[in-house]
């Protein structure tokens, strides 16, 4: 159980008023997380005490901001069981990650007619990255088709990989169905099959343990400030063999080992694909974010949302005229998307903020899988460590004052 009064009182945002007596009731973790005072802090120091640009400089500011930005990498490596920290490459966030796959190794290792694996339920930052790709290359894209109740039909997973894919690119967990895919049998199958794997975990890496050895995952991406962190700064893991092979994906200082007027060469990794000066200060709050997280306990925070969300999915479904998408508690994470008969999610959302609740409206980067359930949007709550059951039973009520408002 966590100690929900200890942990709020972490998180300096939690005690603002929307209005005077109306406080903030946070339900859009989903879109970015709040921040710890470790995290704050951690960032407020770097730029008190060791502010300089890292690698280069020989001095004691350098030195310290470069051992601050590494000890980040090697929590992080840790925190997803990486077997090295030059496995772990600091990116701006989860799309320039996958990003980064697609043009590097995407662009080295596919030709025209090879076959791309990703499902319906993407977010469009697995999806746009590929459509760009198969402009480029002439490539084919299917998608694992997502089921009524919200989940991922693994027999016509099964049928497509009889198509001799490359890739196959998913979700861990959907931003909007709160889905949390068996992703280690949609890897394992996909390496029976011959293709690599890379795992969208911007909503399963905060939540819950992930261990890329146990998943044996080829890449996965994911974002700091979805995990308590900083915005700015986000994760492309890959396996080391694969990641030495690809070439840079940006040019620039720091991802070279040495130029020439008419040539360059690489650097090693991590380096090569961390063109520029980086995000020093975002990767020390990522490192401090890493911490908190640990000293809570991933599986404690997994517990309390799952509580959480059989508590959420029990409440609204008292509510006539709302719909829940996507699959029961047991499959799923902190996140209810949902639309009620008659209003649009996005007054719903305007109202809700009346009464200082702050949720999210819209098709949240996830249009084709809206389109897949016939709506133009959802509302969207979602949940993490800090999220209480006072705040569902606000948001419920705030809902019926939505129904009583529009008769």
């Amino acid at each position: 159980m966590l100690d929900l009064n200890k942990i709020r009182a972490d998180f300096p945002i939690l005690n603002r008023e929307i209005k005077p007596g109306l406080p903030v009731t946070y339900l859009d973790s989903t879109a970015t997380a709040q921040k710890p005072l470790a995290v704050i802090e951690a960032m407020d120091s770097f730029y008190r005490r060791s502010n300089a640009n890292i690698h280069r400089g020989v001095h004691t500011l350098a030195e310290e901001s470069t051992t601050l930005y590494e000890n980040a990498r090697e929590k992080v490596a840790k925190f997803i069981n990486a077997a090295a920290s030059r496995q772990i490459i600091y990116t701006r966030n989860t799309t320039e990650a996958i990003n980064l796959v697609a043009y590097s190794w995407g662009r080295a290792n596919l030709k025209a007619g090879d076959l791309v694996i990703l499902t319906e339920m993407e977010h469009h930052s697995n999806l746009v990255p590929w459509h760009m790709l198969q402009a480029e290359k002439d490539l084919r894209l299917e998608f694992i088709p997502v089921t009524e109740d919200g989940l991922l039909d693994l027999e016509a997973y099964r049928q497509l990989l009889g198509l001799g894919p490359k890739l196959v690119s998913f979700t861990q967990m959907s931003n909007v169905l709160g889905t949390i895919n068996p992703a280690a049998e949609i890897i394992r199958l996909a390496h029976e099959a011959g293709a690599l794997t890379l795992l969208d975990a911007a909503q399963s890496v905060p939540h819950f343990a992930v261990d890329v050895q146990a998943l044996e995952v080829d890449f996965l991406a994911f974002s700091a400030h979805k995990m308590l962190g900083p915005t700015g700064i986000g994760i492309l893991y890959g396996r080391q063999a694969l990641l030495e092979a690809m070439p840079p994906f940006l040019g620039g200082g720091d991802m070279i080992r040495e130029v020439h007027l008419r040539s360059f060469r690489p650097n090693s990794l991590p380096y090569k694909f961390e063109a520029g000066t980086p995000a020093i200060a975002e990767a020390v709050g990522l490192g401090a974010a890493v911490d908190y997280l640990q000293q809570v306990g991933m599986d404690a925070i997994a517990a309390h949302e799952h509580a959480l969300t059989e508590y959420a999915l029990e409440r609204l479904e008292e509510i006539p005229g709302l719909k829940v998408f996507g699959p029961p508690a047991e499959k799923k994470g902190g996140v209810a998307a949902f639309t009620l008969e008659g209003i649009h999610p996005h007054d719903v959302a305007q109202l809700l903020d009346g009464d200082g609740i702050a949720v999210r409206a819209g098709h949240h980067c996830a249009q084709p899988l809206h389109e897949k359930f016939g709506i133009p949007a959802t509302t969207r709550a979602s949940f993490y460590l800090y999220s209480t059951q006072e705040e569902i039973d606000r948001l419920v009520n705030g809902i019926y004052k939505v129904k009583e408002y529009f008769g």
